[in-house]
């Protein structure tokens, strides 16, 4: 059945920033199909509450409290990976961001961090974890972009930019692990997180995110984690150097801070 082609059993995956939204959503969605899954985030109680659930849906979960903007506990994560079950299969380099700022706020000093934050965590786990990978035959590497590496609008210079540039490492990194690892992103659009809490939280922001995107609402976390489990799986096993957008069919960006002319 071609429903077999979703299952993951017997694998292992890495989820970043899987404490809460796409991240969490990733993690139990990669369990429900058959997969162990490592999960890291800033804080433990977030973590415990998704291990929880995946538990309950018959798989595993190691837990690991770290900041994943110290390049060393993002290595670390192989090495758990390693311990803890002796593969890995599926890297779904989750946690990044930055908040948008205007022009003139946005220092050379803060377009570094987002760059560290959104591209430089996400290579340092690739860097270890393809050894690893490679060890069973290869695996899936899936990198969580964003519209806005795509679309332009004022304020989202830092953010934008390093998205895009998360998605090119995407496309350019598939050809260097082809053909035994898969890698491929996600453009994600507005996506209901707790980083888009004070959007849904306002009646009058959410109705702009919402009459912006095409489809006229914002995406569950669980819909993005549909295509992270898509790509890990044998279900889209013919995809590298992708970027799927999964962004209700956004062309502009679906927030706009009325910034004026300088």
């Amino acid at each position: 059945m071609i429903l077999d082609l979703f299952r993951l059993d017997g694998q292992v995956a890495v989820v970043t920033g899987a404490g809460r939204g796409i991240g969490a959503a990733s993690a139990l969605g990669l369990a429900e199909c058959g997969a162990d899954v490592i999960i890291a985030s800033r804080t433990q109680g977030d973590l415990d509450r998704v291990a929880e659930k995946i538990s309950a849906a018959g798989r595993r979960a190691v837990t690991v409290a770290a900041d994943l903007s110290d390049l060393d506990a993002v290595r670390r994560l192989a090495e758990i990976a390693r311990s803890e079950f002796g593969r890995l299969d599926v890297v779904v380099n989750n946690v990044g961001g930055a908040i948008p700022l205007p022009f003139l706020d946005t220092t050379v000093e803060y377009l570094e961090e987002a760059f560290h934050f959104n591209v430089s965590t996400a290579h340092a786990l690739n860097l270890v974890a393809v050894p690893l990978m490679l060890e069973h035959g290869g695996g899936s590497i899936i990198n969580i972009s964003s519209v806005m590496g795509r679309v332009s609008g004022r304020g989202y210079s830092a953010y934008g930019a390093t998205k895009a540039a998360l998605a090119h490492y995407t496309r350019l990194i598939s050809k260097d692990l082809a053909p035994k690892i898969r890698v491929n992103a996600i453009a994600a659009g507005s996506t209901a997180t707790s980083a888009l809490e004070i959007v849904t939280g306002t009646p009058e922001l959410k109705s702009m995110v919402e009459a912006l995107t095409p489809l006229h609402r914002i995406a569950d976390p669980e819909e993005i984690a549909a295509s992270v489990v898509y790509l890990a799986s044998a279900a889209g096993a013919f995809l590298t150097g992708k970027v799927l957008e999964v962004d209700g069919g956004t062309d502009v960006p679906s927030l706009d801070f009325g910034l004026p002319d300088l």
